[in-house]
């Protein structure tokens, strides 16, 4: 899985990008395949978005659905949790959508 970073008026920490990656490395327990995220970071300047001002917005494109989550924050790693739970919720719901609940049972197999 390939992780693109873009930013817009932004400065990363140094950590960022290996919590980033580590964080959405472990979304693949989903069994939905993803080719890329794209992880876009902008920050805003004016003082009125006080508590907003930091907007992570993650969107995933592979064979699978197209997958999207936003999350504005004080900070780039509260708006990143953010965005990720939104993600991860969509992450799961196609992946009960693909499960298989056409399984035999034990007893039906040996009869």
């Amino acid at each position: 899985m390939e992780i693109i970073f873009h930013t817009r008026n932004a400065v990363l920490a140094e950590d960022f990008r290996s919590i980033v990656s580590e964080k959405l490395m472990t979304l693949q327990r989903f069994g939905v395949v993803l080719e890329s995220i794209k992880v876009e970071i902008i920050h805003e300047s004016n003082p009125r978005f006080g508590k907003t001002s930091h907007l992570v917005k993650l969107s995933a494109q592979g064979s699978g659905p197209f997958i999207r989550g936003e999350g504005q924050a004080f900070n780039d790693l509260a708006a990143f949790d953010q965005a990720v739970k939104a993600f991860e919720l969509q992450l799961r719901k196609e992946h009960e959508r693909i499960k298989d609940y056409a399984r035999e049972s034990l007893r039906e197999a040996k009869g």
